[in-house]
C-alpha cells in the first residue's frame, strides 16, 4: 500500500495532470477576458470561447473519466497519480470557481459597456417602447421557433439536447385552475438555436439596447403560457453536457458514413456528465429536475448564474463599434509568389511557406483551383479532417474531377464534433463520383497533405502541401499555422507513400524524409533528442525547441527530462496541455516552457533540434500525446530550404520574445504572466510586422 502512495505522489511530482492542465489552458483563456486592455466586445468573444471549450472538455474528457470510475477502475498510472473519483471532484470544483470568475468578469464589462452607452438589459428594465417592439418580435421570430414542453405530469422525461440551454419553468396553480392536480406545475422552453441569442433594440439616442434572448422569453411568459391560471411564475435557465464518445455499430451491412451518423444521432441520448442550473431556483424545483433527469453524484453539478451556453458570446453583435474590437489587418501577399501567374510554375523552382493568417490562405485555393483546370494535372489527392461550412476547398476539387482529373479524397468521418459536416461533405463528393477512402481501422487520419500529379514533357512530376492546420478557409483567418509548398520530388514521392498507405494499410512503407505516425514519429523524436545528448556531451552545440498545442505523453516528458539532466536546453511554446513541470532541479531545470494566447488561436507544430550546427527543423501536424504517436497518421515534414528553416527560426524566437502574452509554466502553475525588463513584445502583432517588412524589402 506504501509503495502505491509513494509513486502517486512521485508521479504528482513528476506530471501535471492533464485534464487539470487543460483547465489551466482555459484558464488562461478567461484571463484574456479580464484583461482591460482588450476591446470590450473581443474580451465578451473571450468568455464566449471560454465557455465552448468547457462544453467539449465535459463532453469528451469529464466522461472519459467518469467511465473510469463507474468500471470501478482508479486509473492512477495515467492520470498523473490521481483517482479517478479524486479527479472529478477537483475537476468539479476548479469549474465552479472559474465559473464564478467568469461571472464577476462578465458584470465588469457589462459595466464598462455602459460607460459606452451600450447597455444589456433583462426583462425588468424594458421601457413601454422596448416592451411592444419585443413583443412584435416575439410573435414574429421567437414564437415559430420555440419548443415548449410541459413537464409536471408527463411520465416520461423529454431527452434534452446537449447543445442547446432551457428555461425551466415554474408555474405556482392558482385555485382556480383545474388543469392540473398538483399545486406546482413545470415546463421547459428550449431557447432556439435559429435566431441570435442577443437581440438588438432600437437606438434612443447615442443610447444602444441588446437583450439576451433568454430574457426576452422571459418578458413574454405571460404570453406563452396565458391558457394557465397561476399565481406567479418564474423561469430559470439549466444546461446539460452527455457524453460525446461515438459508439460505432458493428453492423456489416452498413456502410462506414451510414455507421458515423447513425453514431452521431445516438450521441443525443449519450449518459449526462454535466448540469448547469441557475443558482437562484428554489430548491424545490432544482430537485424535480434532477429526480426526472436521473442526474446523480458522479455527474459534474454545477451553480450557475442567470444565463448559460455562454458561448454564444462568441457572436455578440458588432453594433457598428470597430473601436471595441481587434483593428482588422489584411492578410498578407507571399513575397514572390503571385497569386495572379501560375503557382506550378513558381513551386517548380523552390518551396513557399504559408504562415497564417498573417499571410493569405487563398495561395492554398489557388493551387486546388489552378490543379483543377491545368490539362497537365492528372491527378489530386487530399486528406480531409475539419472543412469550412462553405469549403472553396470541396468545390475546387468537384471542379477537377468534372474536368476529367483523378481526384481521391481521405475524409476523416470521426474528427470530433465536424461529423455531421464531414459525412454531408463525403455524401457530396460521392455523388461526384470522386473516389473517397475512410482511412484505416483503429486510427485517425489527422495528417494535412495534398499532391498533385502533372505530367511534364511526358514524365510524372509531384507538387505537395504539407500543413499543421486543416484545409480550412473559415480557421486559416482565426488559427495560425505552417503550410509548405513543395516540388521536392524525394518528399513528394514519400507523400504518395501515405496515401498508398490508407489504401494498402497492411504494409507498412519506409521513408527517408517525412516522419509519419503510428509507426516512426515516437522511435525517430527518440533518436533525435538522444542525439542532441550525444552533441551535448561531445562539447557539440545542442539545443531543442518544441512548439505544440499539447504535450502530454508521459514516455516523451520523460524523454524530455533525460535531455536535460544532460545539460540540453530546451525550448517549448506550449498552447494548452503541458503535463511536463519545467525547471525542478534534477529532472527538469535546464527546460522553460511558455504558452501564448491572444488574438489568434497558436495551431503550428514545430521540432526543432540544433544537431550540432546543422539545425534540423519539421513542421508536423502532430502534438506530443499519445494518440498522435501511437495512435494516428500523422505526418513531420523537414524544412530543407534554408531560407524558409531561417524564417521558422526567426517566428519561434519571435513567440520566444513575447512578454506580453506569454504565460510561464513554472512548479507553481498559476499561469503568470512573463514580465522582464525588455520593451513590450506582443508576439502575434509582431508576427504580422515581420511578415510586412519581408514585403517592403522585397
Amino acid at each position: 500500500m506504501t509503495g502505491k502512495t509513494d509513486t502517486n505522489k512521485n508521479n504528482r511530482n513528476r506530471y501535471y495532470n492533464r485534464e487539470l492542465s487543460w483547465l489551466q489552458f482555459n484558464a488562461r483563456v478567461l484571463q484574456e477576458a479580464n484583461d482591460e486592455k482588450l476591446p470590450l466586445i473581443e474580451r465578451l468573444r473571450f468568455l464566449g470561447i471560454f465557455s465552448n471549450n468547457l462544453d467539449e472538455f465535459f463532453k469528451v474528457r469529464y466522461a472519459t473519466i467518469k467511465r473510469i470510475v463507474e468500471a470501478g477502475k482508479t486509473g492512477k498510472s495515467f492520470l498523473g497519480g490521481y483517482s479517478a473519483k479524486e479527479l472529478l471532484e477537483v475537476i468539479t470544483q476548479t469549474v465552479i470557481d472559474q465559473q464564478a470568475q467568469s461571472l464577476e468578469i462578465l458584470s465588469k464589462i457589462q459595466t464598462k459597456l455602459r460607460k459606452e452607452n451600450i447597455f444589456i438589459i433583462n426583462e425588468t428594465e424594458i421601457s413601454p417602447s422596448q416592451s411592444k417592439f419585443i413583443s412584435e418580435y416575439f410573435v414574429r421570430y421567437v414564437s415559430p421557433a420555440m419548443m415548449t414542453i410541459m413537464i409536471g405530469e408527463v411520465d416520461e422525461f423529454p431527452n434534452l439536447r446537449d447543445d442547446a440551454a432551457y428555461l425551466a419553468v415554474t408555474m405556482v396553480m392558482s385555485k382556480e385552475d383545474d388543469t392540473f392536480e398538483a399545486k406546482h406545475n413545470y415546463a421547459l422552453i428550449e431557447i432556439p438555436r435559429t435566431i441570435n441569442r442577443f437581440v438588438e433594440l432600437p437606438k434612443e439616442g447615442d443610447n444602444q439596447y441588446v437583450i439576451i434572448l433568454d430574457d426576452l422569453i422571459r418578458h413574454c411568459l405571460n404570453n406563452i403560457f396565458n391558457i394557465f391560471k397561476y399565481e406567479t411564475i418564474s423561469a430559470h435557465m439549466i444546461k446539460i453536457t452527455r457524453d460525446a464518445e461515438l459508439d460505432i455499430d458493428s453492423d456489416l451491412s452498413r456502410s462506414f458514413i451510414e455507421k458515423i451518423s447513425k453514431s452521431v444521432k445516438n450521441r443525443s441520448a449519450g449518459d449526462p456528465v454535466r448540469f448547469v442550473y441557475d443558482k437562484s431556483i428554489d430548491k424545490k424545483s432544482l430537485q424535480f429536475l434532477l429526480d426526472k433527469m436521473g442526474i446523480d453524484k458522479t455527474d459534474s453539478i454545477i451553480p450557475g448564474g442567470r444565463y448559460h451556453n455562454r458561448r454564444d458570446y462568441m457572436n455578440f453583435p458588432r453594433l457598428g463599434r470597430p473601436d471595441l474590437q481587434y483593428e482588422k489587418t489584411e492578410p498578407l501577399p507571399i513575397p514572390g509568389l503571385s497569386l495572379q501567374g501560375s503557382l506550378f510554375d513558381k513551386i517548380a523552382e523552390k518551396d513557399y511557406l504559408l504562415h497564417a493568417p498573417y499571410q493569405t490562405f487563398m495561395y492554398v485555393i489557388k493551387f486546388l483551383r489552378e490543379a483543377a483546370l491545368d490539362p497537365k494535372v492528372k491527378s489530386i489527392k487530399i486528406t480531409i479532417y475539419r472543412l469550412a461550412e462553405v469549403s472553396h476547398i470541396a468545390s475546387s476539387l468537384i471542379n477537377a474531377k468534372k474536368n476529367g482529373k483523378d481526384v481521391t479524397v481521405q475524409i476523416e468521418l470521426q474528427a470530433r464534433f465536424d461529423e455531421e459536416a464531414n459525412i454531408k461533405y463525403a455524401e457530396l463528393l460521392q455523388s461526384e463520383d470522386i473516389k473517397l477512402i475512410f482511412g484505416v481501422k483503429g486510427l485517425k487520419v489527422h495528417c494535412k497533405t495534398c499532391l498533385v500529379e502533372r505530367l511534364e514533357n511526358n514524365k510524372t512530376v509531384r507538387y505537395g502541401i504539407l500543413s499543421t492546420g486543416n484545409f480550412n478557409e473559415s480557421t486559416a483567418k482565426l488559427y495560425t499555422d505552417y503550410t509548405l509548398f513543395t516540388a521536392n520530388q524525394k518528399i513528394c514521392k514519400e507523400i504518395n507513400k501515405v496515401f498508398d498507405f490508407f489504401e494498402v494499410n497492411y504494409q507498412v512503407k519506409k521513408y527517408r524524409h517525412l516522419i509519419v505516425s503510428p509507426h516512426y514519429t515516437r522511435k525517430a523524436l527518440y533518436n533525435l533528442i538522444d542525439t542532441e545528448i550525444k552533441n551535448k556531451k561531445a562539447g557539440l552545440p545542442s539545443g531543442i525547441k518544441l512548439k505544440l498545442n499539447s504535450l502530454s505523453d508521459y514516455a516523451m516528458i520523460d524523454k524530455l527530462y533525460e535531455a536535460s539532466r544532460a545539460g540540453v536546453k530546451i525550448k517549448m511554446i506550449v498552447r494548452g496541455i503541458c503535463c511536463l513541470i519545467p525547471g525542478v532541479k534534477g529532472m527538469s531545470e535546464n527546460i522553460e516552457a511558455i504558452s501564448i494566447v491572444g488574438k489568434y488561436l497558436e495551431h503550428p507544430r514545430l521540432f526543432i533540434f540544433e544537431n550540432a550546427g546543422d539545425t534540423k527543423v519539421y513542421i508536423s501536424s502532430a502534438d506530443l500525446m499519445g494518440r498522435n504517436l501511437d495512435n494516428r497518421v500523422e505526418v513531420s515534414c523537414p524544412i530543407y530550404d534554408p531560407d524558409i528553416k531561417n524564417e521558422i527560426l526567426e517566428n519561434f524566437e519571435i513567440g520566444w520574445s513575447d512578454n506580453v502574452k506569454a504565460r510561464v509554466f513554472s512548479v507553481k502553475n498559476d499561469n503568470a504572466y512573463r514580465r522582464n525588463d525588455n520593451p513590450p513584445i506582443r508576439s502575434q502583432f509582431k508576427m504580422y510586422n515581420y511578415y510586412l517588412n519581408k514585403l517592403e524589402v522585397n
